[in-house]
């Protein structure tokens, strides 16, 4: 049984649960919860839990009794477990009130074909059934998933290092981390020649994250472990003063969330030079200010169109980064990739300056968006589609301009527009351009000596019918 069977297998388990009103979301909690076991005992890791909540005696439990089991390990492990095992279960709390479904749950996970699931890779699997969460509108968890394709694209353009600290301040369930992983272990042989330090490194600090939500940040820690990485992942706002020692970074990857904070309040942070309600703004000044100022350290962020006009704070914001940063590239995205309606969003790639002025000379966009062919569920976002951007993002900026979809624009240029970025979206066939409308005067007085024709035609006619007239009353 392949890696997508297991996910098609545990995700249709889900159908058991209807009757106890669970959701989509509250599932694959849930399910971490359940997952979390049978993965310590397939990974050899059952010596951090203790031997009464182990999966062989859960599995051994039925009815009233297993239900009643269920409870008193989620607390026990909740609250006295130790490292990753009480983070995982802390506050967990279960919504399976039907014995039976529990329990057919538990065993049907139970009868899956592990060695095989994990020959392929048991953080596929779950990675798997978390993007078949996001995949499914009803759960709500897809509004801003980034989808893989754009992920792995985002880290291949910024290519990280052996060594280097890796972060993603609103992390998810750590996506970009996890590709990161992959993207080296793939370019280093599974990390084979690498040296003990360097291993070590790579599983305790290359990777690291933040997540708000509890739930999301359960997930993420899942996804960490069962790709063996051990960084640390902050339950936390970085937004607030915990936000602070969040710095020092080589590499920053991430999609921050969208929209205001509650109330229109300003973040916590003491630290920001603009203090805004718009999250994205907040966000854009932490990542920037988090890199190590090495000429280096780079990011790439997602972030929604109104980061590239916003005036005020956004503007100034936006001539921060430039000064501080090397704005180099703005990739602008198509729509329809993300579940919430009309949401247009970009990727800024930067690379923190050794300077406080100066360090964006020009920014290349590559417009992806328009004359783009409808995106969605039906035809997703694939890889194939960022082919030209990939292969040319490098290029120079003479290369560049002989391809349609890119712009370059220098400093001076956009300075000359009050540092607004939303540029590069070349000719819509699909809408009339104001280009394209004759001139109003022009229009005028051409439909003046066409009404003036149409008069002296009607006049014409009429002394014609005139003249007939007259010649058959004298008939």
């Amino acid at each position: 049984m392949g890696t997508q069977e297991i996910v098609q297998k545990l995700w249709n388990l889900c159908n058991v649960l209807r009757d106890d009103g669970i959701t989509y979301h509250q599932y694959v909690t849930e399910l971490t919860y359940i997952l979390f076991l049978k993965m310590m005992k397939e990974t050899g890791q059952e010596d951090k839990i203790p031997a009464k909540f182990r999966w062989d005696v859960l599995v051994s439990k039925n009815g009233i009794e297993l239900k009643n089991f269920y409870k008193l390990l989620l607390l026990e492990l909740g609250t006295k477990g130790e490292g990753k095992v009480k983070i995982i279960y802390n506050n967990a709390q279960t919504s399976i009130d039907e014995p039976k479904n529990l329990e057919k749950v538990i065993k049907e996970i139970d009868k899956i074909d592990w060695y095989s699931a994990k020959e392929e890779g048991l953080g596929d699997l779950y990675e798997g059934l978390l993007e078949k969460n996001a995949n499914e509108k009803k759960s709500g968890a897809g509004q801003y998933f980034t989808p893989r394709p754009l992920i792995n694209v985002m880290v291949r353009v910024i290519d990280p290092k052996i060594a280097e600290k890796c972060n993603d301040p609103a992390c998810g369930t750590f996506g970009f981390m996890i590709a990161s992983d992959r993207y080296l272990k793939a370019k280093y042989n599974d990390y084979m020649n690498l040296s003990e330090e360097e291993i070590k490194i790579q599983k305790y600090e290359a990777f690291t994250g933040c997540e708000l939500v509890s739930d999301t940040h359960r997930l993420a820690l899942m996804n960490a472990m069962l790709h063996d990485i051990d960084g640390e992942i902050k339950l936390a706002d970085t937004l607030s003063g915990l936000g602070k020692s969040m710095s020092g970074y080589d590499v920053v990857l991430t999609n921050p969330p969208f929209g205001t904070k509650k109330g229109g309040e300003r973040p916590s942070r003491d630290d920001l030079t603009f203090l805004t309600s718009n999250k994205q703004l907040n966000f854009l000044q932490h990542i920037y200010r988090s890199l190590n100022k090495d000429g280096k350290s780079r990011a790439a962020v997602v972030v929604p169109d109104n980061v590239l006009f916003q005036d005020g704070d956004g503007q100034r914001i936006r001539e921060d980064l430039l000064n501080k940063c090397n704005l180099h590239t703005i990739l602008r995205l198509p729509t329809g990739i993300f579940y919430a309606q009309g949401v247009k969003t970009n990727v800024m790639f930067f690379t923190r300056g050794t300077t406080e002025k100066d360090n964006t000379k020009e920014v290349a966009f590559y417009d992806m968006r328009t004359n783009m062919e409808n995106l969605g569920k039906t035809n997703p976002l694939t890889e194939k589609h960022f082919e030209e951007f990939e292969s040319t993002v490098n290029s120079s900026k003479e290369e560049k301009q002989k391809i349609e979809r890119w712009s370059v624009f220098t400093i001076q240029e956009i300075k000359a527009k009050n540092f607004n970025l939303d540029l590069g979206l070349i000719r819509d066939d699909s809408v009339i351009s104001h280009e394209d409308l004759p001139d109003p005067v022009e229009s005028a007085e051409m439909a003046i000596g066409k009404l003036e024709e149409a008069i002296d035609l009607i006049s014409e006619v009429a002394r014609e019918l005139k003249i007939l007239s007259a010649n058959k009353a004298v008939e």
